[in-house]
């Protein structure tokens, strides 16, 4: 039997892969016992051990009633199961609120609302985004990456770290609305760690140093959004 098509709008929340997994194997149970109950105990005839599988792997997300019947074969709340939302859909998932009481919320269209969820791309005003960081109970994070501005963010930390910190200040504050103040201390503080670590490495020596160095630089630009958030929270 083929799993049933999710409803048009109406996707899983976030869901915690990683966690699914962990749990079954700490239960010692295998993708096909976890399909079983699934199917015998929770009337979803069409899981199999690959839907599980896939699952697991982040390929297919479940959706609310299968999310819920998991976290019933797992021995563990739906809350343990919920990653932690990335997207404009996600966030609202999460919050348990209707895409027309969001619409109506920030003034928009539903139609139009619908759009921005469907292709991840936030384009309300300030206003409206105020609104929907409210309704949302969006962190300032959050608020970034759901509205688009993060790649753009990225950008410019990367640069700010590998080049002049100064020459990206302005751009920054404007992406953020943080204190200028504290974006030019968070700034040069990430541009002192990448440039230290970057000198560090360097100076081990051996025949690997530059390789080490490329490395370890590039794995500090990867988390560099992550290294900003975790810096401002940090300030006092």
């Amino acid at each position: 039997m083929r799993r049933p098509p999710a409803l048009p709008n109406q996707p899983g929340p976030p869901f915690d892969n990683l966690t699914a997994r962990r749990l079954r194997v700490a239960l010692g149970m295998g993708p096909e016992h976890v399909a079983y109950g699934l199917r015998v105990s929770y009337g979803l005839p069409y899981v199999t051990p690959d839907l599980v599988l896939a699952w697991e792997r982040g390929v297919v997300c479940p959706t609310s009633p299968e999310l819920t019947a998991l976290s019933g074969v797992l021995w563990c709340s739906p809350g343990e199961l919920i990653g932690r939302p990335r997207t404009l859909r996600e966030h609202r998932v999460a919050r348990g609120i209707a895409p027309e009481d969001v619409a109506r919320a920030v003034g928009l269209e539903l139609l139009v609302y619908l759009g921005m969820e469907e292709h991840d791309e936030w384009r309300g005003t300030d206003r409206q985004s105020a609104a929907l960081a409210d309704l949302l109970e969006l962190t300032l994070p959050d608020f970034v990456a759901v509205t688009g501005r993060e790649r753009r963010l990225a950008e410019c930390l990367r640069g700010a770290v590998s080049t002049r910190w100064q020459a990206y200040v302005r751009q920054v504050a404007k992406i953020v609305p943080l204190d200028r103040r504290l974006v030019e201390e968070t700034l040069m503080d990430l541009h002192r760690q990448y440039q230290g670590q970057m000198v560090s490495t360097l100076s081990w020596g051996g025949g690997g140093g530059g390789e080490r160095s490329g490395e370890a630089g590039q794995d500090f630009l990867n988390d560099i959004v992550e290294r900003f958030w975790d810096a401002v929270e940090s300030r006092p």
